[in-house]
């Protein structure tokens, strides 16, 4: 198993103090840097910073909106990461919400499934350096009785291939990674409810035209180095009261069902209704705790790596670690503690 890094968010005041954590992280051997986007700061300029100021560290994006882009231009994105940062570049793509997609970019949330499948299709065809046409329920290329003609890319072919990764919650979605990505980028995490999980990529997986394709599973975990379990935990609560609270929409948000899944009805229900109310310190006050050590590594080293050695178990090819602290070193030495544990745990490819 790997380990990956996720620095937060980007354009915030912290971008200096983010690209150290991310340094410290490469210098530690860590395999990748993920970076997200919501609606700041893109991800595209947060990684080709990144990019010009390391050397080995895999570039991931975690995740490219599909309805912040036309199919055509991520594969130009992609081509043009993978160029500039010597192959070092992963694709992570994902729908987002109602919220983002339709309040933001303007875009219809309507058959998010179909329309990932058509557009990762596309840009396939565009990275392949095939001649792009293509004609579906939500993508036409060219238009048709228009003056465009199927395109081919000018990128320079290229020796690296480029992994799309797809982030995924709801059976169906991870169904759809395991048929038609390279990889699966999985949040809230327990090593104990995975099955489920990658029961439905594995089904995925035997429908897709090469099933025995080598398949990645990239678990996004935080993580809070403390001796008192409970005080690491609180240190993430107002991040699990806003995805389970606050993500989507009442009747769309994709982790709230997943904690309802994982047997946290009554719970999901009154954080989000807190949430939705505007009671955030509230919200994260009823996250349970257990929920929280579920998707975690929380405590000291011998505890997390007891919990990493969970994640191996359960067969996740990388574990990208999120460190808490108020401080660029208080994070620093967080992901130091999160390397120890799986250094000692004896887990590392």
């Amino acid at each position: 198993m790997k380990l990956g890094i996720s620095a937060g968010w980007w354009g915030t005041g912290r971008d200096e103090e983010n690209l150290a954590l991310v340094q410290r992280a490469e210098e530690l051997g860590v395999h990748v840097v993920w970076a997200a986007e919501a609606y700041g700061v893109d991800a595209v300029t947060v990684l080709s910073w990144i990019g010009a100021r390391t050397t080995r560290i895999r570039l991931g994006a975690g995740v490219l909106q599909i309805p912040g882009r036309t199919p055509a231009m991520t594969a130009m994105t992609a081509a043009g990461l993978r160029s500039l940062s010597g192959g070092r570049f992963n694709l992570g793509l994902g729908v987002s919400g109602p919220q983002v997609s339709e309040g933001w970019h303007g875009v219809p949330f309507a058959k998010p499934l179909a329309r990932t499948r058509e557009y990762i299709e596309i840009v396939r065809m565009a990275l392949d350096r095939q001649k792009v046409e293509f004609h579906g329920d939500h993508f036409d290329l060219p238009l048709p009785g228009g003056a465009g003609k199927p395109l081919r890319s000018t990128a320079a072919p290229s020796e690296h291939s480029v992994p799309i990764y797809l982030a995924a919650v709801g059976p169906k979605n991870l169904e759809l990674a395991g048929e038609i990505a390279d990889g699966w980028l999985g949040i809230f995490l327990s090593p104990e409810f995975t099955g489920e999980q990658v029961a439905s990529i594995r089904t995925g997986l035997a429908r897709s035209t090469d099933p025995d394709r080598d398949f990645a599973l990239d678990a996004a975990v935080p993580l809070s180095v403390h001796e008192d379990v409970s005080v690491a935990a609180d240190t993430v609560r107002p991040y699990a009261a806003l995805y389970v609270g606050g993500m989507g929409s009442r009747n769309q948000n994709f982790y709230n069902a997943l904690a309802i899944r994982m047997g946290y009805e009554e719970a999901a229900g009154t954080v989000q209704d807190l949430y939705l109310g505007g009671q955030y310190r509230e919200a994260a006050a009823a996250v349970p705790e257990q929920f929280i050590d579920d998707t975690s590594l929380l405590g000291p080293k011998d505890r997390i790596a007891e919990r990493l050695t969970r994640y191996a178990e359960a067969g996740m090819s990388t574990v990208t670690l999120s460190p808490s602290g108020k401080t660029v070193e208080e994070r620093i030495s967080a992901l130091e503690t999160g390397v120890a544990a799986a250094e000692q745990a004896g887990i590392l490819d």
